[in-house]
């Protein structure tokens, strides 16, 4: 079995007055064994406080923890057996049309992704594929064109079949740990600040940008 979580930083507004963000990055993280990722989540949740824990509901969020914390969490995934592909987005570089359709444009990046997994052949391409995205939208419809997009998508272009599930991170620890790895490469392009991105580079097979 072979699974890919799918997470996001930034934000797709391009509305410079509201501070919208410079870049948006969407990350896959692919394991064969989703275990030894669970397992890094559950080790560093039991080290926080108990104020800490019910502050979170049980969830991690990098955006919210201490520096220590993220460091903590980055320096075990390293350890595991985890690859790490991701896109960034200039907004500056976006076509004006595609501005118009952040739910597209959001699609399209995924499936960018998802074609330059199966091409490269950086999974087995014999077992079956899950990929669990965070969810990002409460509308079931958009929800539903999400996964049907993408499962479309990769048995034309792939002739393959892929399972496409959207959960939270409190119902998919995995979840969590791609919300780390995302935003340290966020951080990375957003602030040029790549002092959490180098504690998991040496997991990052690659980190392009979708319109040079």
């Amino acid at each position: 079995m072979a699974y890919i979580f799918l997470d996001e930083s930034g934000d797709l507004g391009f509305d410079s007055k509201k501070k919208s963000s410079k870049y948006f990055v969407v990350t896959f993280l692919f394991v064969d064994n989703k275990g030894p990722v669970e397992k890094v989540i559950k080790k560093v949740a039991r080290n926080l406080s108990k104020r800490e824990l019910k502050k979170h509901v049980g969830v991690l969020h990098a955006c919210k923890e201490k520096p220590k914390t993220i460091v903590k969490t980055l320096g075990l995934l390293n350890e595991k057996n985890i690859s790490i592909l991701s896109i960034y987005l200039n907004k500056s570089k976006v076509y004006t049309k595609l501005k118009d359709e952040k739910h597209v444009l959001y699609n399209y990046v995924s499936n960018i992704l998802l074609d330059r997994i199966f091409t490269k052949k950086l999974i087995p391409l014999d077992s079956p594929i899950t990929l669990v995205a965070s969810r990002r939208e409460t509308n079931k419809f958009l929800n539903n064109n999400f996964k049907n997009y993408l499962k479309q998508q990769v048995k034309n272009n792939h002739q393959l079949d892929i399972h496409v599930e959207i959960k939270t991170p409190e119902s998919e620890k995995c979840l969590q740990a791609v919300d780390f790895i995302c935003r340290a490469i966020y951080k990375k392009r957003e602030l040029g600040d790549e002092s959490y991105y180098n504690l998991i580079s040496q997991r990052v097979i690659e980190e392009s940008p979708l319109f040079p």
